[in-house]
């Protein structure tokens, strides 16, 4: 109910056009006309090309430099005149008159039309285009092949000077080859601010539809005009709803959607997946989970709904898979992505792609106990997006636009964010105390440091720990069953015996027993408490409880039967405490902790046969088997008799092995 008034607190409260349609599709609805006037939109792409060819064609602004022109002018004169005193000394006689207007004739001429600065704005410009020159607060817009660049304004001067008589040509170049100044500079201010303005005024329709006008008829094909119209009115339609009382129908109409949804779900585990469904740890971690996709991606919606490819949906089923089998994941996942496509702008295309997206990782992901697996997850993913995105492009556009590169780098961005599923499912596995095969992979590692510790003080136990999981692993994969948990649980099911591992015989090395020097109750609390001293130190080194359970389980709550008859022998008609030598439980309650207590006891009471033989393997299987039967070992355990019976079987024959007995054959 808290998921469900979450999710109905941040889903975008818009209601939704009632026809599905899709560009270059037929209209499989009946003829359908307009409810209401409505202006048509133009979409987003339509709009970029015009405000890309606004921003092509708005012609700049140069602002004209009076103050450079003025100094240039003076500083020409005087170099002039000190130029005509170097070459002519002081004769100032009719050649110098002409001469003197002649350079200041063309300075003016050619600098009142502007010599222009280089912007790289004008560098891909049309040279008929126009450009707007401001000079004392008014603007003239001149074509850009009337105004001079310092080289043009050069050859046209040198050009004029060659034509004109009586003139020192020779002076009158070279000082007007340095004396242009570029007076017209680019002003970025006003260009923007005009451009802005431009871009602002750009419609955002492009035509009108009249109440009761035909859109579209029965069967005729979704073409790119049809499909403008229809999203206009689409777009317009939520609108209006969403502004009257029309809008607490439309939440009504959602709380029994999304409610029907976590129904389903509720139902799916409850009916399909008992086991997941008696462990709230479980179903909150799932309802978390699909918070953690649901409320980002309404969020995202509501700021911009083309930013929803960026999102990685991916992550949901990584997670899913990680922790529940592939049946839970697509489930979950499917109902997810159901939540979504109601506030999504195209439901279809959405809820095909993502559920596509939960079969490649079902597909990638069946084995994920490498990290590995997780990045080659996210390439798949994005190889998936990026095929299906052009096969939608196919069908709606009908080509192949480079505007998809764009949105490559999108599905490219999401896929890649699926990488962030590798630390959410450390922190989940924290936080509701389950495990991955990645950390019992990790955990299983012999050189860890509590089996490493484990191998230098108590040699003997760790061989025997070793021994069991061998045993409890093959066990479990003929029955069935997390043969990795039984594994990982096996190899530190007796690190209690670290403590003191001398009073465990396959730990002693000679003949001293120190047993000998104990009474027969204190021998037995000696080896009890070795699963308190274990539990002890898993919980120290951090273990998972999961992991524990193998350790508190392992002796369930038999009788140590050895010190309990000596017990009775030294001290005959002394009425025994039972509970001193009994172990404190519990007993096993899971498929996996009950093979590895038959294991445990197998595999160390076989140590103590002398020339073991079939006959001899066959007997202690059995007995100890139906002892652990006897004392109700198992009756919290889901093993059946069937599967107790396999396991047997293979106990028989690995012990066999590992003593080297050969079968006997009939005569």
């Amino acid at each position: 109910m808290l998921t469900i008034g979450l999710v109905m607190w941040f889903v975008p409260h818009e209601a939704k056009f009632k026809f599905d349609y899709q560009k270059g599709q037929p209209w499989n609805h009946e003829s359908y006309f307009a409810p209401f006037d409505f202006a048509i939109l133009k979409d987003n792409k339509q709009i970029a090309v015009e405000k890309e060819k606004i921003s092509h064609e708005i012609n700049p602004y140069f602002d004209f430099q009076f103050e450079e022109t003025k100094s240039g002018r003076d500083r020409l004169l005087v170099n002039f005149t000190k130029k005509w005193k170097e070459m002519h000394r002081d004769k100032y006689d009719a050649r110098y008159n002409k001469s003197k207007v002649t350079i200041l004739t063309l300075y003016d001429s050619i600098q009142s039309r502007g010599v222009i600065k280089y912007h790289q704005i004008l560098a891909l410009r049309d040279p008929n285009a126009g450009v707007n020159i401001v000079n004392d607060r008014t603007s003239k817009n001149v074509v850009l092949k009337n105004i001079f660049t310092i080289k043009s304004a050069v050859e046209y001067a040198n050009h004029a000077i060659d034509t004109t008589k009586n003139v020192d040509q020779i002076a009158l170049r070279s000082l007007l080859n340095d004396a242009f100044v570029q007076n017209l500079t680019f002003d970025e201010r006003i260009t923007k601010r005009e451009l802005n303005q431009a871009l602002n005024a750009v419609s955002a329709t492009f035509g009108m539809v009249k109440l009761g006008d035909m859109i579209i008829s029965k069967g005729e094909l979704v073409d790119d005009n049809r499909f403008a119209i229809l999203n206009s009115l689409s777009k317009e339609y939520e609108q209006r709803v969403g502004s009257t009382s029309e809008r607490n129908l439309l939440m009504v109409g959602q709380l029994v959607l999304i409610s029907s949804v976590f129904l389903a779900l509720f139902l799916f585990l409850k009916i399909l997946r008992a086991d997941i469904f008696a462990e709230i740890r479980k179903i909150l971690m799932i309802l978390v989970l699909m918070l953690l996709i649901i409320i980002p991606s309404f969020i995202i919606l509501k700021i911009d709904p083309t930013l929803i490819m960026l999102f990685p949906f991916g992550i949901l089923p990584i997670i899913l898979i990680t922790f529940f089998d592939t049946r839970v994941m697509m489930m979950v996942h499917l109902f997810t992505i159901m939540l979504i496509s109601l506030a999504v702008p195209s439901a279809y295309s959405f809820i095909f792609l993502q559920l596509i997206i939960g079969f490649v990782v079902l597909f990638s992901l069946v084995n994920h106990n490498r990290r590995t697996y997780y990045f080659r997850a996210s390439v798949y993913i994005f190889i998936t997006y990026s095929v299906l995105y052009v096969g939608f492009n196919f069908i709606q556009e009908g080509d192949f636009r480079f505007s998809l590169f764009d949105q490559f780098i999108k599905l490219g961005i999401s896929s890649t964010l699926t990488l962030l599923a590798i630390p959410l499912i450390y922190f989940f596995e924290r936080s509701f105390g389950l495990l991955t095969e990645l950390t019992l992979l990790e955990l299983s590692n012999t050189n860890s440091p509590l089996l490493r510790s484990l191998a230098q003080k108590a040699p003997g136990t760790f061989q025997h720990s070793m021994q069991v999981a061998n045993l409890a692993e093959e066990a479990l994969f003929m029955i069935g069953g997390d043969t990795l948990l039984a594994r990982t649980g096996a190899l530190y099911h007796d690190i209690g015996k670290m403590e003191n591992p001398l009073y465990f015989i396959e730990n002693q090395m000679g003949g001293y027993n120190p047993h000998d020097d104990l009474t027969a109750a204190e021998s037995a609390r000696m080896i009890i408490d070795h699963v308190v001293r274990g539990i002890e130190m898993a919980r120290k080194a951090h273990l998972p409880e999961q992991i524990i359970d193998f350790i508190r389980t392992h002796h369930g709550d038999r009788r140590v039967e050895y010190f309990y008859f000596m017990e009775q022998k030294e001290n005959p008609g002394l009425a025994l405490d039972e509970r001193d030598f009994r172990y404190h439980g519990p007993i096993p309650f899971s498929k996996e902790t009950a093979v590895v207590m038959m294991a445990d006891s197998v595999e160390a009471a076989s140590r103590s046969i002398k020339n073991p033989t079939e006959q001899k393997l066959n007997d202690l299987v059995e007995n100890i088997v139906h002892k652990q039967m006897e004392t109700n070992q198992f009756v919290n355990a889901d093993i059946t008799i069937r599967e107790i019976i396999m396991v047997k079987k293979m106990l028989k024959k690995k012990l066999m092995n590992i003593y080297h007995v050969r079968i006997a054959y009939p005569d």
